[in-house]
C-alpha cells in the first residue's frame, strides 16, 4: 500500500506541474487577490492591498492592510514559495500543487481504509486528482487545494479520534481546523464539528480542551494582528453577509448589511432568495461535488455506513456546510462559497461513490445474473472516465472565460502611469497593470465623488461587468454626470455593448475635498 501511495504522489506531482505550465495567470478575482497579497508580502510590503475591493471595514487610504474579509493562509504560503523561487505566478502556484499532492495521497489512504482494497485506493486517488469541476482550480493561487487538504485532514483526524477514543487526534483536528479557518472564514465550522463530536454522545472534556487549545495556538497570531488593524480578532462584518439582499450588495458603499434592512426586504423576497440558493446548491452538490451521476450512490453508501466513526465528522460537516451556505449565507454560498469549501469533501464523496456503485452492482447482479467483478471494472472505469471528461470540460470553460477578460494593455494606453482607478475587479487590474484602484460600488453615481476624494481616484473604467447604477453609461451611452469626463470609448464594432469599454476622468474641480494626488489622463496620440 505504501508503494501505491508513493506512486500516487509522483503522479499528482506530474499532473500538478503540467497545470502550472499551462496556467500563466490567476484568471479570476479570488486567485488574483491571494497572489497579489502574497507577492507584496514576499517583496517586503507586508500583508497589504493596493486597492479596495470591498467597502467592509474601509481603510482611510491605499495601500491598506489586507485580508480584512478573506483569510490569509493562501497568500502566506504563496509568499513563502515566492521568497525561495522568485516573486512570480509560477512560484506562487507551488504550494497549491503540494497541497493537491497531499490531498490525492490522503484520498488514496481514505479509499484503502474504507474500501479495503488497492482498487478503492487508486480509484479514490484518481478521482480526487482530476476532480471534475475542481480541476482548473487545483494548481491556482486560490484556496481550493489548500482548504481541501487541511479540511479533509481535520475531518479524518476527528474521525480517528472518535474511532480510537484518543484525545490526541482531536488536538490534531483542532490544529487543522485552525489552518482551515486561516484559509477560509467558514473553516471555523470544522472546529464546531470537532467540538460537537467530543461532546456527543458522551462528553470527553480532555478531547474538547485539546481541540480548542490547538485551534487557538494556530489562530492566536492572526487574532492579535486583527486587533491591531480592525480592533477585533476577526472581522465582524463578514457575519452580516447573511443579510445580503443580492450579491451586488457585497460591494455596497456604504456597507449596511443589517438585520433591519434584510427584514424590510419582505418575507417573499427572503424565501425566494433561499429557494434559489437551495436549487443552485443542489446543483453544486450534484454536478460539482459528486460528478453528476455519483451522488445517489454516495448517499446510499453513506447511509449504509452512517455509524462508521471515521465518517461521522464528514457527514455532520457536509450537512452543516450545505445548510449554512443555503439558508444563512445564501448569496455568498451559492456564488462560490459552497464550491470552495466543498473541496474538503472531495475524497469522501469519491470513495463513497465508488463503494455505493459497487453495492448497486452487487444488488443488480443477484437479479440480472451479472458477473460482479466484470461489472465493477466496466462501471468503475466509466465513472473515472466521466470525472476526467468533466475535468476537461471545466478546463475548457475556464479558458473561454479568460478570453473575455479586458485588454489591459490597450486600456492602459489611455491612462497616466500614476492613475488610481475605479474598476471592476481591482485585483486583476493590479496584477496586469500595477495600478491602484477601488471597486465599482453598488451605490448611486452621486456617491462616486466621495469615494474618489477619499482614495485619490482619478479615472473610471467600465465594461459590461458593472453594478446597476453604471448601466446607463455603458449600455446607453448616456451623458455622464458633471464630475466625469469621458476620455475614451472603445467600441468593438459588434452588435450590442457587451464588449465595449468606456474610460472617464474624474473632474477635480467637481470632486469635493479633492486631493492633490489627483492626476489627469489624455488619450494616446
Amino acid at each position: 500500500m505504501r508503494r501505491d501511495l508513493v506512486l500516487m504522489l509522483v503522479l499528482a506531482l506530474v499532473v500538478g506541474s503540467i497545470l502550472v505550465i499551462l496556467l500563466d495567470e490567476p484568471g479570476y478575482t479570488d486567485a488574483y487577490y491571494y497572489f497579489n497579497a502574497g507577492q507584496r508580502l514576499a517583496q517586503g510590503d507586508g500583508l497589504t492591498d493596493p486597492y479596495v475591493w470591498i467597502y467592509l471595514n474601509p481603510p482611510d487610504k491605499i495601500p491598506a492592510p489586507s485580508h480584512t474579509y478573506w483569510m490569509p493562509l493562501a497568500s502566506m504560503v504563496s509568499a513563502g514559495s515566492m521568497v525561495i523561487f522568485g516573486a512570480n505566478f509560477n512560484a506562487a502556484q507551488i504550494p497549491s500543487v503540494l497541497a493537491l499532492v497531499g490531498l490525492v495521497v490522503m484520498g488514496g489512504w481514505l479509499g484503502y481504509t474504507l474500501g479495503g482494497t488497492r482498487r478503492y485506493s487508486w480509484m479514490t486517488g484518481l478521482i480526487v486528482l482530476f476532480g471534475g469541476f475542481f480541476f482548473p482550480f487545483w494548481a491556482n493561487t486560490d484556496t481550493f487545494a489548500l482548504y481541501g487538504l487541511v479540511g479533509a485532514g481535520a475531518l479524518i483526524a476527528m474521525g480517528l479520534g472518535r474511532q480510537k477514543n484518543d484525545w490526541r487526534w482531536f488536538a490534531v483536528s483542532g490544529a487543522l481546523s485552525g489552518l482551515a479557518h486561516l484559509t477560509r472564514a467558514d473553516g471555523v465550522l470544522l472546529l464546531v464539528v470537532a467540538l460537537l463530536l467530543t461532546l456527543w454522545p458522551h462528553p470527553s472534556w480532555k478531547s474538547t480542551t485539546s481541540a480548542l487549545i490547538a485551534y487557538f495556538i494556530v489562530m492566536l497570531a492572526w487574532f492579535i494582528r486583527n486587533l491591531g488593524v480592525i480592533d477585533a480578532p476577526i472581522p465582524s462584518g463578514g457575519i452580516n453577509t447573511a443579510f445580503l439582499r443580492g450579491y451586488n450588495e457585497l460591494f455596497a458603499y456604504p456597507v449596511d448589511w443589517s438585520l433591519a434592512n434584510f427584514m424590510g426586504w419582505g418575507t417573499q423576497n427572503i424565501l425566494e432568495s433561499r429557494w434559489n440558493a437551495l436549487l443552485s446548491n443542489f446543483g453544486t452538490w450534484l454536478a460539482v461535488e459528486t460528478w453528476v451521476l455519483i451522488g445517489p450512490f454516495a448517499l446510499a453508501a453513506l447511509w449504509k455506513r452512517r455509524k462508521n466513526p471515521l465518517l461521522t465528522g464528514f457527514w455532520v460537516y457536509a450537512l452543516g456546510l450545505h445548510l449554512a451556505m443555503t439558508f444563512i449565507f445564501a448569496y455568498p454560498g451559492y456564488r462560490g462559497g459552497l464550491f470552495h469549501s466543498s473541496s474538503a469533501l472531495v475524497p469522501f464523496w469519491a470513495i463513497l461513490g465508488i463503494i455505493g456503485l459497487d453495492d448497486a452492482i452487487n444488488w443488480a447482479a443477484q437479479r440480472r445474473k451479472w458477473n460482479p467483478p466484470q461489472a465493477r471494472m466496466v462501471f468503475g472505469s466509466a465513472m473515472l472516465v466521466l470525472v476526467i471528461l468533466l475535468s476537461g470540460f471545466a478546463w475548457s470553460a475556464q479558458a473561454r472565460n479568460r478570453e473575455g477578460n479586458p485588454n489591459y494593455d490597450e486600456i492602459s494606453a489611455y491612462l497616466p502611469l500614476d492613475a488610481v482607478l475605479m474598476v471592476n475587479d481591482p485585483p486583476a487590474w493590479y496584477f496586469h497593470t500595477g495600478l491602484m484602484s477601488v471597486n465599482l460600488p453598488d451605490a448611486p453615481l452621486n456617491r462616486l465623488p466621495e469615494i474618489a476624494a477619499r482614495y485619490c481616484v482619478t479615472h473610471l473604467v467600465i465594461d459590461q461587468n458593472v453594478t446597476d447604477a453604471f448601466l446607463p453609461l455603458i449600455d446607453k451611452g448616456e451623458t455622464p454626470p458633471p464630475f466625469l469626463e469621458q476620455i475614451a470609448y472603445l467600441d468593438r464594432n459588434t452588435k450590442g455593448t457587451g464588449d465595449d469599454v468606456r474610460i472617464y476622468r474624474f473632474v477635480e474641480e467637481t470632486t469635493p475635498n479633492a486631493s492633490p494626488c489627483n492626476s489627469t489622463g489624455n488619450p494616446p496620440s
